[in-house]
């Protein structure tokens, strides 16, 4: 008997299992590849073969955009029983149906699918890179473009591109939370592991997803696309995403129409039946007063509004990775921000080098170029480095040095972290004598060495005081060894500080007020010292620049800082931990917090935040936790797309309050009519046309203006005010309903046929017109003008109503010509409704609360913010064996993985 021995950790049965066993020469041998990676040729010929490498298609699908709009269960009960009106002998009633309802679906089909391949034409413009080794020099490249056999380079805050067999790791650990749920990083080296080992326990490899969380690395990809450890996590998710607090709230409305919609429903089918009315007609009415009072194209709106305003704003250089974000961007009015590059230009510039302790300025400099993490192409430029580095390296004083550095070689890298704040290196010259070198912020480099003098402390305050950054440089002697650590960072001789510029961006202060007119609280977020971030602020023309640090925050427990955070501009030298408490604590007050961060150490902050805004230019990290992109780091440009988020909103609500008001009355309309007339009010087929008429003539609302009061300050869905305004409206539209069967019945004595054409020229007519008034709480036509084709469409449609009993369409859809008089009393009765509806509106809005603010509601997005940075516009096919690159050539301890893994096996080629 085998007893079979359950492993207490999951074992991990992929590509990087296989190759975490192997030493680094045979995973290099089976790739058919060495350390300086593959040639571009090679690299075109294995994408061809793999495919590219994502998890899947963010292309627009036509039949899932079909998909949606059939799933309605009304809508699905209305076609059951038109096919059963077909049946029972009544053709034209079900023909007329079916093609209403495919008119319906057809048009929201159109408007949801046009605004899917807008996401798609927005999704395919933000890029993701890495740094790998093709034709033996350091390049980026698209992930998506990555093969097995690449070689990659890792640095602090990339997310890794695929799975990778790490061969070099220097103090590299990794956050693999989004993958196993472990909160701490986990340290990686190159050694094998054991076969079996559980997926946290991949020392030797490092999987895609996950975030380089300190150190360096450079590995060979093993696996790419599905056939990674997260790949095959992110290809079962389903295509639902977490939802926005837009989308709760439309979830909320549409529950409450649900209910609306069920009790006049089953009220009006036992009204019906109980005075014997045939039972099929009853249904099919009942039916048709439920899709009535449902705005069926809500959704289609939506999506044309965040459509049109997605396109607007990428036009001002916007992209949003998700429509909704639009709509949760207008709802922001607190906003943390770094500095550099929003409210200063970005461009930094190296200004001099100060010498200290008898060393030149020159010296400095070349200590200062020698000092990096990065790697050099081929022209002597650093591939992939941080905007300080770059400066210094595109500076005219650093021309001369080059030649020098030629003579030099790294030895050991320590790279930057966000606790220690600085680099180091060893590195030794032609001669071979070896120095250690160490650049960072100046504060942590100061504490490490072994003198500093009062004027150095001087002259740096007086540095900060102008706004300039500045980075200490320090040296001592050290030996060549291959590993270096923190504890090394000590005993240095400060050679310099390196002054950098990076002055204000002149329009600023303009974004600033513009901001502030919108009602939303900058406040500046940053790992600066706090000096230059003072300055920068004063400049700018910032009043009342309160000033917090890290060690500050340290000391606030949560209450405290709450209090604090209301009277603080200005958070400087903080962490990443800092930066995301401070965030999470303003949305504690129900504020809606927007983070705008570029850097790995803005993550945090980013993924906390309701809105995450990033920009093209940013860490890896940083775009994948960000909702918004911008491709210009401006504060203007944000301002838009807040002024777009609101006006979309509210062009929503107007769609929402009209259609709940107007529907509702119009169904309460027809359940008590059903209780006094010998015949249906309404046929089910005019219902539906009626219906579909008036939200044809609402898909122009997205085109509409809005007033500027309406986007001065955030709106937010308000479920309690939205039914006040439906019980409030809808009673006006009713009693109007009612003078029409009035005058149908007893001035012009109508019969059946009659009744139905008089009351669906009225009611569409009505419900239709009342946008002009319901659209803004100014008065319509003289301070509030609608947009031409809202004007145009809604007139249209009134027209084409009127029209119809003269048309020869008129007998199949049970209309009879009205006579003239109806007209006039009609027009009578649109001007007195839409003048009642004004003062009601009036008095409504005077007596009208303030709507409850949201409460915040957490989710874990990470996972699926990650899988979309892998993803493709083209169709991906199932991995299948024969596509597997990592050939498993057997050696000892292959047993076990081959009776775990639930992967088939591919031969030695």
């Amino acid at each position: 008997m085998v007893t079979a021995i359950v492993p207490a950790r999951p074992v991990a049965a992929g590509r990087a299992a296989s190759a975490a066993a192997r030493t680094t020469a045979e995973v290099l041998g089976d790739l058919e590849v060495n350390g300086g990676g593959l040639s571009s040729e090679e690299a075109e010929r294995r994408l061809k073969r793999w495919g590219p490498n994502a998890v899947h298609s963010h292309r627009a699908r036509a039949w899932l955009v079909l998909w949606h709009q059939l799933r309605s269960p009304l809508l699905g009960l209305l076609v059951a029983a038109a096919v059963v009106s077909y049946f029972v002998g009544q053709h034209s009633d079900a023909v007329i149906i079916g093609v209403i309802v495919a008119l319906s679906v057809g048009l929201g089909f159109a408007n949801e699918y046009r605004a899917e391949r807008t996401a798609q034409a927005l999704h395919a413009k933000i890029r993701h890179r890495a740094v790998v080794l093709r034709d033996g020099r350091p390049q980026e490249v698209e992930v998506t473009g990555l093969v097995p056999g690449d070689v990659v380079e890792l640095r602090l805050g990339d997310i890794v591109p695929a799975d990778l067999r790490l061969l070099q790791a220097t103090g590299l650990e990794c956050s693999e939370s989004v993958l196993t749920g472990e909160s701490l990083p986990v340290a990686k080296d190159t050694a094998p592991v054991p076969a079996g080992t559980a997926l946290a326990d991949l020392a030797a490899c490092a999987l895609m997803g996950t975030v380089v969380h300190s150190g360096s690395g450079r590995g060979v990809v093993v696996a790419t696309g599905a056939e990674a450890e997260f790949g095959k996590i992110a290809a079962g998710l389903n295509g639902h995403q977490l939802e926005t607090e837009f989308q709760v709230g439309l979830r909320r409305f549409s529950m409450l129409l649900v209910y609306v919609a069920g009790a006049l429903t089953a009220s009006i089918l036992i009204i019906n039946v109980a005075l014997h009315k045939p039972l099929i007609d009853a249904l099919l009415f009942s039916l048709a007063i439920a899709v009535g009072i449902t705005p069926q194209l809500l959704p289609a709106v939506v999506s044309t509004s965040l459509a049109a305003g997605s396109r607007r704003m990428s036009r001002r250089k916007v992209l949003v990775k998700r429509l909704v974000c639009i709509e949760d961007l207008g709802d922001v009015d607190v906003l943390f921000t770094d500095k550099t590059g929003t409210l200063t230009q970005g461009r930094i510039d190296f200004m001099r080098a100060v010498p200290v302790g008898g060393t030149s300025a020159e010296e400095v400099l070349r200590l200062g170029l020698l000092c990096t993490e990065t790697d050099v192409d081929d022209q002597g430029r650093p591939v992939g480095g941080n905007p300080l580095d770059e400066a210094l390296w595109d500076s005219p004083a650093s021309a001369s040095q080059r030649p020098a550095l030629r003579g030099w070689k790294r030895v050991a890298v320590l790279p930057f972290d966000h606790e220690r704040r600085m680099v180091s290196v060893t590195v030794t010259d032609a001669a071979g004598v070896t120095m250690l070198i160490t650049k960072g912020a100046p504060e942590t480099v100061l504490e490490r060495c072994a003198e500093v003098t009062e004027p150095v402390r001087r002259a740096l305050e007086a540095e900060f005081a102008a706004g300039n950054r500045v980075v200490a440089v320090a040296n001592r002697p050290a030996r060549a060894d291959t590993t270096l650590a923190a504890a090394d960072e000590r005993d240095l001789r400060l050679a310099g500080l390196l002054v950098f510029l990076d002055p204000p961006k002149p329009q600023v202060a303009e974004a600033l007020g513009r901001l502030d007119a919108l009602g939303i609280t900058v406040k500046i977020v940053t790992g600066d010292n706090p000096a230059v971030a003072a300055k920068i602020c004063h400049d700018l023309g910032l009043a009342d620049v309160g000033v917090l640090t890290g060690t500050d925050l340290d000391a606030l427990d949560d209450e405290r800082l709450t209090a604090a955070i209301r009277h603080t501009t200005v958070f400087a030298r903080v962490s990443p931990e800092h930066k995301a408490r401070i965030v999470r604590t303003q949305r504690r007050t129900g504020g809606d917090v927007a983070f705008l961060g570029d850097g790995v150490n803005d993550a945090l902050a980013l993924h906390a935040a309701d809105v995450g805004i990033s920009v093209d230019s940013a860490t890896d990290v940083a775009k994948d936790a960000a909702d918004v992109i911008l491709l210009e780091k401006d504060l203007g440009v944000l301002a838009d797309g807040v002024t777009e988020g609101r006006r979309i909103f509210a062009n929503t609500i107007k769609y929402v309050l009209m259609g709940t008001s107007s529907n509702f009355g119009n169904m309460f309309s027809a359940a008590g009519a059903s209780l006094f007339l010998p015949f249906l009010p309404m046929l089910p087929s005019q219902i539906l046309l009626n219906n579909l008429l008036y939200d044809s003539s609402q898909l122009a609302i997205p085109t509409d203006e809005v007033d500027e009061e309406q986007v001065r300050r955030p709106a937010h869905w308000d479920i309690a005010f939205i039914r006040r305004f439906m019980v409030c409206f809808g009673p006006i539209s009713s009693l109007f309903d009612f003078v029409t069967f009035a005058v149908m019945l007893w001035v012009f004595h109508a019969d059946a046929a009659q009744f139905h054409t008089g009351w669906f020229v009225e009611s569409l007519a009505t419900q239709t017109l009342v946008i002009f008034a319901i659209r803004t709480r100014r008065t319509p036509f003289w301070r509030s003008r609608p947009s031409l084709p809202l004007t145009l469409t809604a007139l249209g449609v009134v027209a084409l109503g009127a029209a119809l009993p003269a048309t020869p369409l008129a007998h199949v859809l049970g209309f009879q010509l009205l006579p003239p008089g109806f007209f006039a009393a009609v027009a009578a009765m649109v001007v007195v409704y839409l003048l009642l509806v004004e003062t009601g509106k009036r008095i409504f809005y005077r007596t009208a609360y303030a709507p409850a603010r949201p409460q915040p509601a957490f989710g874990h997005r990470h996972l699926r913010r990650r899988a979309a940075r892998f993803s493709t516009v083209t169709r991906l096919p199932r991995p299948r064996a024969t596509r597997r690159p990592l050939a498993n050539r057997p050696h000892p301890g292959d047993a076990t993985e081959s009776r775990t893994s639930s992967v088939p096996r591919t031969p030695t080629r």
